[in-house]
């Protein structure tokens, strides 16, 4: 097509943002979607998500090298149980501290450079725990890998969002939870196997390998076309739009649009802005979602996952449970990659609410009505101490914990999981993407280290049960916030969800 005959359809497509949806100008997208090579795009995502793979291989390290540190015959090395905890819970507040300085990271460096960037605290992390003397390092270490995870949270996401098309959008965006998801099962797989051969600091020297294949093939990859553009460097856009979307395709019609976009957005957001609903209502939207996803309590799940299957006596050992959970979350989450794009963001935020709710209302009830005698080793242990006594399995019953628990990690992995963190990217405007998204992640794991921390006192205070009918009635607001607050982004492109919040027609995304 000659720049002559396209002139007319890029014009066509800016007025669409008012108009759409119009015949021509969904035919046109369709025929473009068809027309894409997603080779490059795939690569270039894969690149980036090497970082998450990072993330999740440091957010459970204290996993099997608690155990060991423990045992440690050194008293500058050696854990008790005051300073375990801190161990694994400093890498939340390391997290917080790196979105917060995401912020500015996303939009002084761009997305590219902010994921590269996040290497250098990254691999001092991993060098200060493989070399550790003291717990000063220990705890250092923890929380420099727990701020490159931060700034990945943040950049990642958004780097996907940019470089994608509506068309592979959802499953791409949904890559981030699970190379994370793939990076906890595979310290799992080398805590439990390597660690009894080889000394425990080895795992940590494991951790600095996926962060250097990312720099190095990133360093191959383009940046995103939205952030050249807001820079000004039109030339620059539209190669990297160009190498991720073929030379043989009409990708100047798609350039053009993002340019449209992009110049309606070209100054800075200001104080008096934020009072407008085409900003503030994402950011609420995006932070809520942050917000109500740690209070359904995966988190403390997680971290918490083995304490808490030894304090219910589930029937295998607490060891192997994990790894099936965390099987089970790996395959939910590789579900919803293939099927957002289909069924929509929507419908799985519904049923991942909806499944969270029954799992979590069935673990309460089940620890608060079975006896003692099958709720725990001895009754009155804590939920720590419990987690270092034998179980002791008497009844398929204890089975109910494991399911319940199993299909709690499977709901939040197809829909609370992913697709929180893939609307944060899509809905929020390019004018404050960098310094919302970095908001988000602020707000996410600042929410998470406060349940951490007040999750054991509540359960030695009140039992286990409490914190699980908690978790409930949030899954339950979960599922009303998803059907007042959240929008249908399916199959639309960036620009057009920006036109839906800037002029609150719902017409923009049928």
């Amino acid at each position: 097509m000659e720049r002559g005959d396209r002139q007319p359809l890029v014009r066509k497509s800016s007025s669409s943002y008012r108009t759409f949806p119009e015949s021509t100008a969904r035919r046109l997208d369709k025929e473009y979607l068809r027309s894409l090579h997603n080779k490059r795009l795939y690569l270039a995502v894969f690149a980036a998500v090497l970082g998450n793979f990072s993330f999740g291989f440091a957010l459970v390290y204290p996993s099997p090298v608690i155990p060991a540190l423990e045992a440690h015959p050194s008293p500058a090395l050696k854990l008790d149980q005051h300073t375990a905890p801190w161990f694994g819970s400093v890498f939340t507040l390391g997290a917080a501290a790196g979105g917060l300085s995401a912020m500015l990271l996303n939009d002084c460096l761009g997305r590219k450079l902010s994921i590269m960037f996040s290497a250098v605290p990254s691999a001092l992390g991993y060098a200060l725990l493989a070399g550790a003397q003291g717990l000063w390092m220990l705890l250092l270490g923890r929380v420099l890998t727990g701020y490159a995870g931060g700034v990945t949270s943040a950049s990642i996401p958004v780097y996907i969002s940019e470089i994608s098309h509506p068309g592979v959008r959802g499953m791409l965006g949904a890559c981030p939870q699970i190379m994370a998801v793939l990076g906890s099962l595979v310290l799992y797989a080398l805590g439990k196997y390597l660690w009894l051969v080889l000394d425990w600091r080895w795992l940590a020297v494991a951790g600095e390998v996926p962060v250097l294949a990312m720099v190095l093939l990133l360093c191959f990859m383009p940046n995103s076309p939205r952030f050249l553009l807001s820079q000004g460097k039109e030339e620059e856009a539209l190669g990297s739009l160009c190498w991720l979307r073929g030379e043989d395709t009409d990708y100047a019609r798609e350039y053009e649009q993002i340019k449209d976009s992009v110049r309606k957005q070209s100054r800075q957001v200001s104080c008096a802005e934020l009072k407008d609903p085409f900003l503030y209502k994402p950011i609420l939207i995006a932070g809520g979602m942050r917000f109500l996803q740690q209070l359904s309590g995966v988190t403390c799940i997680l971290v918490y996952l083995q304490p808490i299957f030894k304090k219910t006596s589930v029937i295998l050992k607490a060891e192997y449970d994990a790894a099936l959970v965390g099987l089970v979350r790996l395959s939910a989450v590789a579900i919803a990659a293939v099927s957002m794009d289909k069924a929509g963001r929507k419908i799985l935020l519904f049923v991942s609410a909806g499944v969270m709710l029954v799992s979590n209302l069935t673990m309460g009830l089940y620890i608060h009505f079975t006896p003692a005698s099958h709720n725990g080793t001895v009754a009155n242990t804590t939920l720590v101490s419990s987690a270092s006594l034998p179980a002791e399995p008497t009844n398929y019953i204890t089975l109910i914990p494991l399911l319940a628990t199993m299909f709690f990690i499977m709901g939040y992995a197809m829909g609370w999981g992913p697709i929180t963190w893939l609307l944060m990217s899509e809905i929020l405007p390019l004018k404050a993407r960098g310094v919302a998204s970095g908001l988000c992640v602020v707000v996410s794991w600042l929410t998470a280290f406060t349940l951490t921390q007040f999750f054991l006192p509540v359960v030695n205070a009140f039992g286990l049960e409490v914190p699980f009918l908690f978790f409930a009635v949030i899954s339950a607001g979960n599922i009303l916030f998803t059907g007042c607050c959240v929008p249908e982004t399916k199959g639309r492109s960036l620009e057009q969800i920006e036109a839906f919040f800037r002029t609150g027609r719902r017409s923009f995304l049928r």
